[in-house]
């Protein structure tokens, strides 16, 4: 038997199918082998050597985004998350992809989790940037080549870097200390942001460290398979952010992120030098609207106009640490902004780490459906709070030739102290 999940495991779906309609995939296509019932169904097989790895299993099981959707949604409290997770390496060891994937897989788990690769990749662009040609290139290049709409969107508008130093103080009186991840592509692409992330956090009143021994969380190599590697990048950050105060939060404003800090301690559990270290650091992460939401919030100035805000839930806010109201409600505490319901709210847009690289296909067919459900909910803003579902939207709405800015709930709340 290849056996690389405890049996029970897979015995725990009931095969209800109410899975069904919070599966993307499944959504999208119907199948059964792309649904998370049809998955376990794949995996207790492999599991079992009643059937061959092969390209079509292969290709079922990387169609999964791990949004975890299904874990909402099944009555039998089914970790869907951790059985893909366990089958994805156990597949890169025994099966070899076509040279092409290989490539791609290759470039994309050895640039993005390492912030100076990326930084040097992003050089020539940021230089165009600022001599002011960038935009210009970009407009030239959708209309010589308008297939590649969506790729180039994948693109934020600004390549401006976060800078941000070790320790920044509240403003008035600190009533807490909190260590910021800011990891690996945030920084990079995602720099305003990083920068809102510490400016809200100060208004109140936390001071905020940034260790800079960190790195990249381990989410983007553990979801493609690349377990040791996540592992590495896991030590490294609790070394970064160890400290002697149990309760001193980690704030982290990428749901990835945060949902594999969260799952720390399983992820080290047999490590005897880091696990029980790995599980006290699990236990101070929050995401950023968590630590905001509990305020309180300084008044706003006041609005001069009102907007209509749709918001999208990030799959691992909403699905695999439960956070759904603390967005909203922060959202809803800006004047002038009135929350507007969108249909499939929590249904994943296609961004998943850097699942709309490797599966850029049904990434678009994906985030057209949440295209159109922003259409039709009338919204002027969609807010999220997670920057790559804000760079996916934006990018299937520029592809729609829709020009509805996509933020971060933190950018607009920065934006509304500002105003």
């Amino acid at each position: 038997m290849a056996a690389f999940l405890p049996p029970e495991q897979l015995l725990d779906c009931v095969h209800c199918g109410l899975c069904h309609s919070a599966c993307p995939t499944y959504v999208e296509l119907g199948t059964e082998a792309d649904s998370p019932r049809g998955r376990i169904h794949l995996m207790a097989a492999l599991q079992d050597d009643t059937c061959t790895l092969d390209d079509t299993i292969v290709g079922h099981l990387d169609l999964c985004l791990g949004c975890r959707g299904c874990e909402t949604a099944c009555p039998s409290g089914v970790r869907y998350g951790a059985l893909i997770e366990a089958v994805r390496p156990w597949i890169e060891t025994r099966y070899r992809r076509p040279a092409t994937v290989r490539i791609r897989r290759w470039a994309t788990l050895a640039v993005l989790p390492y912030r100076g690769r990326l930084a040097a990749l992003l050089a020539p662009l940021r230089l165009l940037e600022r001599l002011g040609l960038l935009a210009g290139l970009r407009d030239a290049v959708r209309r010589l080549f308008p297939s590649y709409r969506y790729v180039l969107g994948l693109l934020p508008s600004s390549l401006a870097r976060a800078v941000v130093p070790e320790r920044v103080p509240a403003y008035g009186t600190s009533r807490q200390t909190a260590r910021l991840l800011v990891g690996c592509v945030m920084p990079e692409l995602f720099g305003t942001t990083v920068e809102n992330t510490v400016e809200v956090l100060r208004k109140i009143g936390v001071t905020v460290l940034v260790p800079r021994r960190q790195g990249c969380c381990g989410a983007l190599s553990l979801h493609a398979g690349d377990r040791e590697t996540a592992r590495r990048l896991a030590r490294a950050n609790i070394e970064a952010f160890e400290t002697s105060d149990p309760l001193a939060p980690i704030v982290v404003n990428a749901a990835g992120c945060g949902a594999c800090l969260r799952e720390y301690g399983e992820l080290l559990a047999d490590d005897p030098r880091y696990a029980a270290r790995a599980r006290r650091l699990a236990a101070r992460v929050r995401d950023v609207t968590e630590i905001v939401d509990a305020g309180p919030l300084p008044p706003f100035p006041p609005a001069s106009g009102s907007c209509r805000v749709a918001y999208h839930d990030p799959c691992h806010l909403a699905h695999a640490q439960g956070i759904r109201d603390a967005p909203r409600n922060l959202v809803a505490a800006i004047p002038g902004y009135t929350l507007v319901p969108m249909e499939d709210e929590d249904l994943c847009c296609g961004s998943a780490g850097h699942y709309n690289v490797m599966q850029p296909a049904m990434a678009r067919r994906l985030v057209a459906r949440k295209v159109a459900a922003i259409r039709a909910s009338g919204a002027d803003v969609v807010a999220t709070a997670n920057a790559g579902c804000a760079l996916q939207l934006e990018a299937g709405l520029r592809a729609e030739g829709l020009e509805i800015p996509v933020r971060h709930v933190v950018d607009l709340l920065a934006d509304a102290y500002r105003r």
